[in-house]
């Protein structure tokens, strides 16, 4: 993964994880997370709507930082990809999809819970992992016990981030940024309550800066 783009994670810290089921939600969610100071965004590839909801909040806003997340196979690199995704993220370490990304030239941010997948990543030359699930492996006691023996590799916890522990997380070295939901839960996309969620982004954003 480039140097720039761990920079630019490292940046936002939280990167809003967002399941989309209906891609004309894409927009105004876009606009709610631009608006209060989250540009960023990690759609994922559990519904059939994510590479659409990615194409339109890429063409409403072209700097946005996209990326698509749950992505399983190369098939869904290539639909990410197209749509206009700048990263990929993977719920666990597939070899193969990682050696595809490196093919294609796109990013990608594989999950990883234990010293052996972190020592396939890195034979795999990746240095930037994402920690997941992160509260159900283990949490804050096993990021720290992961990241002491491996002192190039960094990570992006995800899965049981919340409010309440996210700056626990984003306080121990070497952890770029983590993985949330909070702010974009599915119930209040569904409602299209985007004053909520500008509300939740901005507190996020002001809490992890």
């Amino acid at each position: 993964m480039s140097q720039d783009l761990v920079a630019k994670l490292n940046e936002f810290k939280v990167i809003p994880v967002i399941q989309l089921d209906d891609a004309a939600q894409a927009v105004p969610l876009a606009k709610a997370l631009v608006e209060n100071g989250l540009p960023v965004a990690e759609v994922t590839f559990r519904t059939e709507a994510a590479a659409e909801a990615i194409r339109l909040m890429r063409e409403a806003y072209p700097d946005m930082c996209i990326g698509a997340g749950t992505v399983l196979n190369a098939e869904q690199v290539d639909k990410a990809k197209a749509a206009g995704a700048e990263f990929i993220v993977a719920p666990g370490l597939n070899p193969n999809t990682v050696k595809y990304c490196q093919e294609i030239g796109i990013p990608m941010v594989p999950g990883v819970n234990s010293p052996s997948q972190i020592e396939q990543g890195l034979e795999l030359g990746l240095t930037m992992m994402k920690f997941f699930p992160a509260e159900a492996s283990g949490g804050i006691a096993m990021v720290k016990s992961l990241l002491a023996p491996y002192v190039n590799v960094t990570l992006m916890p995800t899965g049981g981030i919340s409010k309440a522990n996210v700056s626990d997380y984003l306080g121990i070295d070497r952890v770029v940024c983590c993985g949330g939901t909070w702010m974009v839960a599915p119930k209040l996309i569904e409602a299209g309550n985007w004053d909520e969620i500008g509300r939740l982004v901005r507190e996020a954003v002001e809490h992890t800066r």
